[in-house]
């Protein structure tokens, strides 16, 4: 039997800066880009970003690849529920592991398998007996942990919270709780065109004295990252009108009660 390949979890931008024309450094450090170049057999989440990120690795490079892109239909969190055609399992996708050629999964942005489709992948690898080797990459999650000012020693992930106004602001309030009686920083993400919606949630949910942190647009020129506690992001925003500039940006949600 021959040596099976090895699968590279390679990291996206977090958005199109830099993409088209030079890869930021600050972003992607140069080892990734360069075993990113090497690698002719992809898996991506997203077939256009995924092409966006590869046309500029091959300024540093020239690529011949295929791209096999991940049919997943829902995801949300850790209950995501990653859907294949009838034909296609995650082995399928791995054959070039078998063959000995090494693969590259990558994200739509961020890094495979962390709030993203991939892990079902990475485990398949696992099974088939092959090397995982994960690349240096932003993860958003990570980097609005570390700029929160927020608890780092003990934090949760929630993926997604409910979209149902009366659910949402239920679960708002559990998370509430567990972060006081744990002091555990809650983290979650939204579809960046409810971001409004979400904050008037937190604001109109949460404890004055509660400290929230938003992180939006992590490592574009666009950044915004603020915490405050809940009292003052009800002075600055009094209306889902008035959160017009946090509409459709990528956010990252933080809480500490």
């Amino acid at each position: 039997m021959s040596k099976l390949g090895t699968l590279y979890l390679v990291p996206n931008t977090l958005g199109d800066d830099g993409r088209a024309e030079q890869l930021p450094p600050w972003v992607l450090p140069a080892q990734t880009i360069a075993q990113s170049a090497k690698l002719q057999h992809w898996i991506v989440e997203n077939a256009k970003t995924a092409r966006a990120l590869l046309k500029a690795i091959d300024t540093v490079s020239p690529l011949v690849c295929t791209i096999q892109e991940m049919q997943m239909s829902e995801w949300r969190g850790a209950a995501r529920n990653a859907k294949y055609g009838d034909s296609v399992k995650p082995a399928d996708l791995l054959k070039p592991l078998l063959a000995g050629n090494d693969m590259g999964l990558m994200s739509e942005a961020g890094v495979p398998g962390v709030a993203d489709p991939g892990a079902e992948l990475v485990l398949a690898a696992h099974k088939l007996g092959a090397q995982v080797k994960p690349l240096v990459g932003p993860s958003s999650i990570l980097l609005g942990l570390m700029a929160s000012g927020l608890n780092g020693q003990r934090f949760a992930f929630q993926g997604y919270l409910p979209h149902d106004t009366h659910e949402r602001g239920s679960k708002l309030k559990q998370l509430e709780i567990e972060s006081r009686k744990l002091q555990q920083t809650q983290i979650w993400i939204e579809t960046p065109y409810r971001n409004a919606a979400m904050l008037m949630a937190c604001i109109n949910s949460l404890a004055p004295q509660s400290l929230l942190c938003l992180g939006i647009d992590f490592s574009l020129k666009s950044e915004m990252i603020t915490t405050l506690a809940v009292a003052e992001w009800r002075k600055r925003y009094s209306n889902e009108a008035a959160c017009a500039s946090l509409q459709n940006r990528p956010t990252v949600f933080l809480l500490l009660a």
